[in-house]
């Protein structure tokens, strides 16, 4: 985890019980999810394996151990999670460099959430590698904390991401809203005891108790989420 700025002085609505915001990265504010799954297609193509399309549901938004071991076994490729993982890190991190796509209202969100001071965390189950080359376009002031999947014992659908990042910004998960796109990533947050903004991404995920379906990230502001948080 690294924490960029203090989370202390922050300027809330008079009545509002929002604490803090924790966003996710792959598929809520960078337009990425496709780019997994286009370096997993190339990968095992270069290893001699076509990839069936109706895995992308099964790999989208997990931890890369679990996508990666999930693909070894159903292809049956000659080749080690360690191994694979560099590979699949290696591709994306070309990809990235070559173009970062934000997601729709993203930009106007972050700036959004600076300009009141609300403390806000990135909380993705990509590795700290790719996490820093991310956070170098969205824009390191946005964040007070990042936290990375391989700096945590349990990544996502555990709560652990989110815990610590509560922990982190000195909040309680309960007065925290999070904003995800996946089945995976929904769970982690969730089990934290955080109330959940979900703009689906590759997979639809229902309504329920303490979370919101959107259809764009264009449809959330500050405002929309004070409004979550009623304790």
């Amino acid at each position: 985890m690294t924490s960029t700025v203090p989370a202390l002085g922050t300027r809330t609505a008079e009545g509002s019980a929002l604490q803090a915001v924790l966003l996710d990265m792959d598929g809520t504010l960078v337009d990425t999810e496709g780019f997994w799954w286009d370096v997993e297609v190339e990968v095992f193509a270069g290893l001699g394996h076509t990839l069936d399309d109706t895995w992308r549901h099964v790999v989208v938004g997990g931890p890369m151990t679990r996508s990666a071991g999930f693909l070894i076994e159903a292809t049956g490729a000659d080749i080690t999670l360690a191994e694979l993982t560099v590979l699949l890190n290696q591709g994306f991190e070309d990809r990235i460099d070559r173009a970062l796509p934000l997601m729709p209202g993203a930009a106007r969100l972050l700036a959004e959430l600076s300009e009141y001071e609300i403390p806000t965390a990135l909380v993705s189950a990509s590795h700290r590698r790719i996490i820093d080359r991310v956070l170098s376009s969205l824009g390191r002031h946005h964040f007070a904390l990042s936290v990375a999947g391989d700096e945590v014992p349990r990544t996502k659908p555990h709560p652990d991401p989110y815990l610590t990042a509560a922990a982190g910004l000195g909040v309680d998960p309960a007065r925290c809203a999070v904003v995800e796109d996946t089945a995976t990533g929904v769970a982690s947050a969730e089990a934290a005891g955080c109330h959940v903004v979900v703009v689906p991404s590759v997979a639809p995920v229902a309504p329920a108790a303490r979370r919101t379906v959107v259809t764009s990230l264009e449809d959330v502001d500050l405002a929309f989420l004070r409004g979550l948080i009623t304790l």
